[in-house]
């Protein structure tokens, strides 16, 4: 097994093309141990579909390489890399709906890890639902029945109760009222500081300024910029990305 590095996820040259399509197109980059790190992009810029090929859901890259502390992960089936220490969420609802809450957790703890489908599981459903927010009550209703905070509260636990060292979060504020918003960032930064990295895809740029340390902008499938926050914010190539010309000249103007 390698030895791990400050470089807790890899990605070098990864390519996903459908078709004539490249809808990943050559990205390249690192995530530190630790640290949240944020992606951003316009709609059709690549963002979700990086994160199906770091975690091979539903799809692996076409070509380049993927290593998840020194670990070769981009031909690995997705059920091996949840089990070396990667979860996700996704965009949309994800959880079986007639199953009850706690059942959806139990499901992501033994998916993470050789469950026994003994107590353990149970035990680390318990905690992860905990952890969230969600409280006792809720453990028998079934899923389909949450709000939809509820929800992304709910598979976020599911995805901690693998144990996982990065946790990739797809737009987790999709739908979420300013308040609720509010609950997240605090949820995210208390998930950070259990020691678990953050790889975090959003379109509430509020959000993401708020707690990324480093921010990588795509477009059209490739790498924009790196670096911090508030200077890729300002960088005009990301302004035009988003607003177009338009935009560009707004800032100008400021």
């Amino acid at each position: 097994m390698p030895e791990p590095t400050d470089e807790i996820l890899t990605v070098e040259g990864v390519v996903k093309a459908f078709g004539a399509l490249r809808a990943v197109d050559g990205i390249s980059f690192s995530v530190r141990r630790g640290e949240i790190f944020g992606v951003a992009g316009p709609n059709g810029s690549g963002k979700s579909t990086l994160f199906n090929l770091v975690t091979s859901i539903p799809f692996a890259a076409d070509t380049g390489s993927i290593r998840f502390e020194g670990t070769p992960i981009e031909r690995m089936a997705p059920h091996r890399i949840c089990r070396l220490g990667v979860a996700r969420t996704f965009q949309k609802d994800a959880e079986f709906p007639t199953l009850s809450v706690i059942d959806n957790v139990m499901t992501g703890a033994v998916y993470g890890r050789v469950g026994r489908g003994d107590g353990d599981d149970r035990a680390a459903a318990i905690d992860a639902l905990a952890f969230v927010g969600l409280p006792g009550s809720d453990h028998d209703r079934l899923a389909g029945e949450l709000s939809v905070f509820d929800k992304k509260r709910l598979m976020i636990a599911s995805a901690l109760a693998s144990k996982p060292r990065l946790l990739l979060l797809d737009e987790p504020a999709s739908g979420l009222t300013k308040p609720e918003i509010d609950s997240l960032i605090h949820l995210i930064r208390r998930i950070n500081t259990t020691g678990v990295t953050v790889l975090l895809i959003e379109h509430v740029l509020a959000l993401l300024l708020t707690v990324s340390q480093r921010l990588m902008v795509l477009n059209q499938g490739r790498v924009l910029t790196t670096g911090l926050p508030d200077d890729v914010v300002r960088d005009p190539r990301v302004i035009e990305a988003y607003l177009g010309s338009r935009g560009r000249r707004d800032d100008a103007a400021a």
